[in-house]
Formats: C-alpha cells, sequence, structure tokens
C-alpha cells in the first residue's frame, strides 16, 4: 500500500519518522561496546592459552613466538586475576624490502584468568622459554581440619 494514499507523506509525518529514526540511532549508540572493550576482546580472542592443573600448582602456558621478556607482562589484579599481555611489534622494513603476504599476528594481545581460591597469588613465577610463556602459580596447602573441642561438664 502506498503511505501517499494515506496522506502519511506530509511535513508533519516525515517529522516524526526522522525523530523516531533519530531516536533509534542513538540507541545503537548507546548500547555499542566501547572500543577499548572491543579491542581488549580481540586481544584476548587472538591469544590461545592452555592451563593445567598439577598436585601443587597451575600452569598456564601461551605460545609467544619471536617476543622478549620486556614485551610480555604479566600481573594480578584484585587478588585473584592474573593477567597476561604484552604486544608483538611489526618488524622494522629494510630499504628495498616489501611484504608479499603478512600472516603473522601483530598488535596487543592479552589474556586474564580467574584464580581459584587456593591460588597463592604470593608465589608465582613466569618463564618464556622456546618462544612459549609458562606461569606457573603455587597452590596454598589445604586448611587442616579443625580439631573437636571438649567441653568440661560441670555438676550442680
Amino acid at each position: 500500500m502506498d503511505v501517499r494514499l494515506m496522506g502519511w507523506d506530509t511535513p508533519l509525518f516525515q517529522t516524526i519518522q526522522h525523530m523516531m529514526d533519530a531516536a533509534d540511532d542513538a540507541d545503537k549508540t548507546v548500547n555499542a561496546p566501547s572500543r577499548t572493550f572491543v579491542r581488549d576482546a580481540k586481544a584476548m580472542a587472538s591469544t590461545p592459552a592452555d592451563v593445567k592443573e598439577y598436585p601443587n600448582s597451575y600452569a598456564f602456558i601461551v605460545d609467544m613466538p619471536g617476543l622478549k621478556s620486556g614485551d610480555i607482562k604479566v600481573q594480578v589484579e584484585e587478588d585473584n586475576v592474573l593477567i597476561i599481555s604484552g604486544e608483538r611489534k611489526r618488524e622494522e622494513e629494510k630499504e628495498g624490502a616489501k611484504y608479499v603476504r603478512m600472516e603473522r599476528r601483530v598488535g596487543k594481545f592479552m589474556r586474564k584468568f580467574a584464580l581459584p581460591e587456593n591460588a597463592n597469588t604470593d608465589a608465582i613465577s613466569a618463564v618464556c622459554q622456546d618462544g612459549v610463556l609458562t606461569v606457573t602459580v603455587q597452590k596454598l596447602p589445604p586448611p587442616e581440619p579443625k580439631k573437636a573441642k571438649t567441653i568440661q561438664v560441670q555438676i550442680a
């Protein structure tokens, strides 16, 4: 059905339609994720990791080919979030050389892991060997079971 036949092509209806479209666009802007969120999400999605549990520790294993220790940062935030982050930079181009194909990922990377309650955040070590970063988080010893308390009964 043609909206002109219904009289909806009048300036009043056109203005109302324009205002409704503007309100829809504003909702999209407000509900859209921030640039920081999108950047962090991409960095996390492109940084695969393995997590292993041993009897006395947890190991977080991340491939980091070609990175130096200064390019990698390992932190603990809020006492239970392990963050592994850094940046892989593009090699400086030599005079006369140009890329024919570029498949290796460059840019920032990050992974966040919620540590379990028994993780000892004071005993964390990180070693990068042959392009593989291994972050080891020691476990806290299990709490000792509470001993039964004996109460002396008095006779009145």
